[in-house]
């Protein structure tokens, strides 16, 4: 499963997150890839959820 941490400057993929007291720590391929703290993370979406490339609000 592939989800993606969307933040005010960007985006970051990961297939595994862990949600801690301050902020989510996200992994790729069981790597840690970063610490994103709760005041800088906008959502974390499930990228199989999300019909095709429109990400668009209809």
């Amino acid at each position: 499963m592939v989800y993606r941490a969307i933040l005010p400057d960007g985006d970051i993929e990961c297939d595994q997150y862990e949600q801690a007291e301050f902020g989510v720590d996200l992994f790729y391929e069981g790597t840690f890839v970063a610490f994103v703290p709760y005041t800088n993370l906008i959502a974390i979406l499930d990228e199989e959820a999300i019909p095709g490339d429109d990400r668009s609000i209809a």
